[in-house]
């Protein structure tokens, strides 16, 4: 697929004359350095916020006026993917491009499930990123060339099965409280971060031991590893 480049055209930026506004979520400072120097050498892209995890940048898309969310997936407290879940329904006109390392059908998929716009990779996020911001802007996706082939594979796969994928297992609810347990927080801990009661926390749990076949914290680990909430 070819890479544009070149400076965008008229109409290309959400109010034209003025800077595409990006909030920019990683959390490792380095790479946000790295990704913001790439972003700030642009005269029509602008970086406004920048969050160290998934629940950060939901409160700084509450607290900037912004364009366009550019999302590390694998974050604490909150992915990028259920930061983007949170974000397409908080602003609907919202752009979201996803940023990883891990060239991933599964990321990919759940990113596209997530309202994300494209899915660049850090790897070549110094060739994609800029076009991929631009392309976002425009409502056009923006797909590394092993996502599109993944992308026709599933089809196919689907397609000669006669079948469609599967909804979600999790609500986004109990999807975060399996992160967080995973992540080895304690239900007062986790309680405290989504402001819920402990007994409330204890049912979710209680609910995805269940739904999911599963015994303990350490089978519910293994299994949010599998599902990227959390990186092995």
């Amino acid at each position: 697929m070819p890479h544009d480049t070149a400076p965008p055209t008229a109409g290309t930026t959400a109010h034209a004359g003025r800077p595409i506004r990006i909030l920019l979520a990683d959390d490792h400072a380095l790479v946000r350095r790295g990704v913001r120097l790439i972003l700030d050498q642009e005269p029509d892209l602008d970086v406004v916020a920048e969050a160290g995890d998934g629940a950060e940048a939901i409160e700084m898309a509450r607290a900037h006026d912004i364009d366009l969310a550019v999302l590390d997936i694998a974050m604490p407290r909150l992915t990028g993917l259920q930061a983007a879940r949170e974000l397409t329904a908080l602003k609907p006109g919202l752009r979201i491009l996803m940023l990883t390392m891990h060239d991933n059908e599964q990321y990919f998929f759940q990113a596209l499930k997530a309202g994300a716009g494209g899915y660049v990779l850090k790897s070549v996020a110094d060739r994609d990123l800029v076009a991929a911001c631009r392309a976002a802007m425009r409502d056009e996706p923006f797909l590394y060339p092993g996502a599109v082939t993944a992308l026709i594979r599933n089809y196919l796969d689907r397609a000669r099965h006669g079948e469609e994928t599967p909804d979600q297992i999790l609500t986004p609810r109990e999807e975060e409280v399996l992160k967080l347990v995973a992540e080895g927080h304690s239900s007062k801990e986790i309680a405290d971060l989504l402001f819920i009661s402990v007994k409330t926390v204890q049912r979710h749990r209680a609910n995805l031991l269940q739904k999911l076949g599963l015994r303990d914290r350490l089978e519910l680990t293994r299994y949010a590893i599998r599902a990227g909430l959390i990186e092995p």
